[in-house]
């Protein structure tokens, strides 16, 4: 495998860099082969509600990993991942710095804490579910996610499903046959393109819908109008199960499965290896033509000692250039502060105003009814809309924090290739759920209120109207005192109807921007929070090669320098050490190259075969 060879390669560099007493490069290397030891691969399994999510994880593995029923919804994320035997563990994050609680629970338990039905809403505080079984299938790194139910942009899940986005080697958007795409999925879909451009989609359960043919045609329509190169994969979890059970390769091929995980093998797991290699030997490259850097310079000089005047100067020239991009007054440093201070601002103001664009549109639904008849589906729209808005946000400030990226990573090298380090974008506070928009208290008007008021209004009436009749002579009680009364209660009870009204809108739209200014502060102190991770990164990742080529051009100036001083005696053996530990140096190169080339002509080789 391609993954062993890297690991081989940097061990081999990082015993170069330990010879050369070159700890500064040892420490990128150090870097390198953490993310070498991390073998996963992450393919996240999303969708609306009841689509098949889960069916297609227990088919992917052959095995009833994720609760599957008719009332059963996933409520907490399910990793799938490979294990020697079969474990479930609970992981809850305590919200701290501190690590993670594990808690290990039969395999039989899992659906009391996954499902809707055992952990409604998540009371338990599942952070997620981790489930490890022996298969092929996920013996290369391949890990599965089974997420809740967006319920498209607008949903708590379909927030916290966005945020892990940007984390996942691939994603699977399923949507079964019963239907051509939805708004809200096209929606999430053109989403999860731009943080995560591996996406693929799984057309589910074509067992039960004799016109899925038509729905895939359909699907690949909207795709294509809506410029998304996806690949489409329609499969029955059923026959699979089935076929696997009785051995039939007809019915497996009729599952549509061995498309499915062709996909996951060569596209995603086989990509990883690739990016792995890639960047593997870019950072062995790099390290090598620093180690061998100071060398050439000194045999450059052993070899024509009447340029080392010349070679020196030049050499100093570039160790100020290289000085330079350490300081805070480079011009990538300005670029990266100045970029990050205009992302914060831009991305504040676009959550405001999309909050406040929703804040106007749910007063006028308030002023337009009575909140007390219409809360409950207004609650609902109204949290959709805000976690529509604070996805959107989430996704825009990705982008163009990548934009910023490419935009130092450019001034930073004038034009020369260098590595963007691997940037992170899940905001963690994106899958943390903001309080939910709480009903105000509302004063009923009962029965005892109306009649009540009713009295009150009606007796003053009656008492008005009745003193000015006896003027003309009729008692206090006469038909028109008695008909003053009922119309001044009715009226009393129709004005005390509207006060209530009002107050409860009054209170509703309080709620509403307390809600919103709950949220702004929330989310954007998440964003925030996301850009200076990012700068911070940014900023470290390019001061660490800045500071490697400092102390690479400085050997270099002073093993030219120290070459002049060799006798004629000893320079012979000297070139020829330093033409040997060049040649050790270009070895390394050349394995790293290779690390490279072998892939491209695998890649060839596979073309042909097929």
């Amino acid at each position: 495998m391609a993954v062993p060879a890297a690991v081989d390669l940097v061990d081999l560099a990082l015993k170069a860099t330990t010879a050369y007493e070159r700890p500064d490069l040892g420490a990128r290397l150090l870097q390198t082969r953490k993310r070498l030891a991390d073998p996963d691969v992450r393919v996240l399994i999303v969708g609306e509600f009841k689509q098949g999510k889960s069916q297609l994880v227990n088919a992917l593995v052959n095995a009833p990993v994720c609760p599957v029923d008719d009332d059963v919804a996933t409520a907490v994320p399910t990793v799938v991942k490979h294990a020697e035997t079969t474990s479930v563990t609970l992981i809850r994050d305590k919200g701290d710095d501190s690590k993670p609680e594990r808690i290990d629970v039969p395999v039989g338990k899992l659906a009391e804490y996954v499902s809707e039905a055992g952990n409604p809403g998540n009371k338990a505080l599942i952070t997620y579910a981790e489930v490890g079984i022996p298969r092929k299938l996920l013996s290369g790194g391949l890990v599965l996610v089974d997420t809740p139910g967006v319920g498209g942009l607008g949903s708590a899940h379909g927030a916290a499903t966005m945020s892990a986005l940007p984390s996942a080697d691939a994603v699977l958007l399923v949507s079964d046959a019963a239907q051509e795409y939805t708004r809200p999925e096209l929606e999430f879909l053109e989403a999860a393109m731009k943080l995560c451009p591996n996406v693929a989609c799984v057309i589910t359960k074509t067992d039960l819908y004799p016109h899925w043919r038509r729905i895939v045609e359909l699907d690949k329509g909207h795709l294509e109008k809506a410029g998304f190169d996806a690949e489409i994969f329609p499969v029955s979890s059923v026959l699979r199960l089935h076929a696997a059970k009785t051995e039939d390769s007809e019915l497996m091929d009729e599952s549509g499965f061995r498309e499915l995980v062709n996909f996951l093998l060569r596209r995603v797991v086989a990509r990883s290896d690739d990016l792995d290699r890639r960047s593997t030997s870019h950072d062995v490259l790099s390290i090598a033509d620093q180690l061998a850097a100071g060398m050439r310079a000194e045999l450059a000089v052993q070899e024509n000692p009447e340029r080392m005047q010349d070679m020196v100067e030049e050499l100093t020239r570039a160790k100020a250039r290289a000085d330079d991009l350490k300081e805070r007054s480079s011009r990538w440093q300005i670029t990266l502060n100045d970029g990050v201070q205009d992302l914060q601002s831009d991305i504040d103001y676009d959550l405001r105003d999309r909050l406040r664009s929703i804040q106007r549109e749910a007063e006028q639904l308030i002023d337009d009814a009575d909140p007390a008849e219409i809360w409950e589906q207004f609650s609902e729209w109204f949290h959709q809309q805000v976690s529509s808005a604070a996805s959107a946000n989430f996704v825009w400030a990705a982008e163009r924090a990548r934009w910023l990226a490419t935009q130092v990573a450019e001034l930073f090298a004038e034009g020369a290739e260098v590595a963007l380090p691997d940037l992170k974008f899940d905001d963690e506070g994106m899958a943390k759920k903001v309080d939910p928009l709480e009903q105000p208290e509302s004063e009923k008007f009962s029965i005892g209120g109306k009649l009540f008021s009713g009295m009150r209004g009606g007796y003053g009436g009656m008492l008005m109207i009745g003193m000015a009749t006896t003027v003309a002579g009729l008692g206090m009680l006469n038909p028109l005192s008695i008909g003053a009364g009922v119309l001044f209660g009715g009226k009393q009870i129709r004005d005390e109807k509207k006060r209530l009204l009002q107050k409860r809108q009054n209170d509703s739209k309080m709620a509403v921007r307390r809600h919103i200014d709950e949220v702004t502060f929330q989310v954007g102190k998440d964003s925030r929070d996301m850009l200076r991770r990012t700068q911070r990164q940014l900023r470290d990742h390019f001061s660490a090669l800045a500071e490697e080529v400092s102390t690479s051009l400085a050997s270099s100036v002073l093993q030219a320098q120290n070459a002049v001083k060799t006798t004629t005696t000893d320079r012979e053996k000297r070139i020829r050490d330093l033409k040997a530990e060049i040649g050790r140096i270009e070895g390394l190169a050349t394995r790293a190259k290779a690390l490279v080339e072998g892939q491209q002509a695998a890649a060839v080789g596979s073309g042909k075969s097929l």
